[in-house]
């Protein structure tokens, strides 16, 4: 990627990074926080591995964490940060103020040399440029580094909404009261595994159907999710079983939660059961396969956005799909209005064309 090189101007009083030998201490003694000791452990591996820029990664990702930021946000930030502080040792800089634009189309190329997806590369590029922006802020890196910005091309594909047929196969091989549970309010609510596992019996009202999400795991918007018969009827059967001691809704032996990795685990041993482990199927296409199934059921985009927590409805557009019977009968169904000529009221057949023709007309005598 031929990108021509940004000139930097010099800004007084910079100084090239020099990372101590020893980690920093806690900056948040008096109320260090999850998101504190995260920060600290990324900086202890930014000076093991002898990387530069330690003082303003420190420092970025703090003020990440005064935006109360997610503790998975600050990891997927330095991991990128990570990644690039490496790639610029390797190739022997020791300083963020002379960073280019080829710096960053070469980390591109670099990463995709090594087999990193598109959606991979795309975001650390967004990470790096969140970096980037903090660098300018504090007129460490040349502003001319966020103009015309870099970007990757995302394939768009379809989402991955599992085909009736399989679910049917799939819900007939789960019999394990909890399992089953579990995979119909997926199923059926949209919800994201993260949110079931982090709800509380006190949050779910069999009474009404619905499950209330006090803190959406992606936007943190707050919003109520509605059960579906047989999911409220499965739901009612785990919660008669369940230990009314525990505080969550679902909950591990011995542990006051389900993790997700245990989750993912019981859903690929029933896949297998079911004769569907070759179709790909994960644990998030049960959200894309609600979407689409209350999509073609004629649920309206906006309710959909607002059911799911989506912060557009374009996004939502792009999570759910019509399927093939629904775009095949809608297509014939205005294709016979155009033919009856009713298509805007005035379009009418055109006088030379003969009457619909029987097969054995179309073909001709030899056939």
């Amino acid at each position: 990627m031929a990108i021509a090189q940004v000139p930097q101007e010099k800004i007084q009083d910079r100084q090239p990074f020099n990372p101590p030998e020893s980690p920093p201490q806690v900056t948040d003694a008096l109320n260090p926080g999850p998101q504190a000791y995260l920060i600290e452990k990324c900086l202890r591996q930014l000076v093991k591995k002898g990387l530069a820029g330690r003082p303003y990664v420190q420092d970025f990702l703090y003020e990440q964490k005064r935006r109360n930021c997610r503790p998975s946000t600050l990891r997927s930030n330095f991991t990128t940060l990570m990644v690039f502080l490496s790639y610029l040792k390797e190739r022997g800089r020791t300083s963020l103020e002379t960073i280019t634009r080829d710096d960053l189309s070469g980390f591109i190329e670099h990463e995709q040399d090594r087999g990193m997806q598109p959606t991979t590369v795309s975001s650390r590029l967004r990470h790096l440029y969140a970096f980037l922006r903090y660098l300018v802020d504090q007129e460490v890196a040349h502003p001319d580094l966020l103009k015309r910005k870099l970007r990757v091309k995302v394939p768009e594909a379809l989402p991955r909404a599992l085909d009736p047929e399989d679910v049917q196969e799939l819900l007939a091989v789960i019999k394990k009261c909890r399992d089953r549970a579990m995979i119909l309010v997926l199923l059926r609510t949209g919800m994201r595994i993260g949110e079931l596992l982090a709800t509380r019996m006190s949050e779910v009202n069999l009474r009404e159907k619905q499950i209330v999400i006090m803190e959406a795991q992606k936007t943190r918007v707050g919003r109520v999710a509605y059960l579906s018969t047989d999911a409220c009827k499965a739901l009612t059967a785990w919660v008669h079983q369940r230990d009314p001691a525990k505080a969550r809704l679902f909950y591990g032996q011995g542990r006051p939660r389900l993790s997700y990795t245990a989750v993912r685990m019981r859903f690929v041993n029933y896949l297998d059961e079911a004769g569907l482990a070759h179709k790909g199927y994960s644990l998030h296409c049960l959200r894309h396969t609600c979407a689409t199934d209350l999509l073609n059921a004629g649920m309206r985009l906006e309710c959909l956005q607002q059911l799911l927590g989506h912060s557009s409805i374009e996004m939502t557009r792009r999570y759910a799909r019509l399927t093939d019977n629904t775009r095949r009968e809608e297509y014939f169904q205005a294709m016979a209005i155009i033919e009856r000529g009713e298509h805007h009221g005035h379009h009418q057949r055109h006088p030379e064309l003969p009457p619909v023709l029987e097969e054995k007309e179309l073909l001709g005598p030899h056939h």
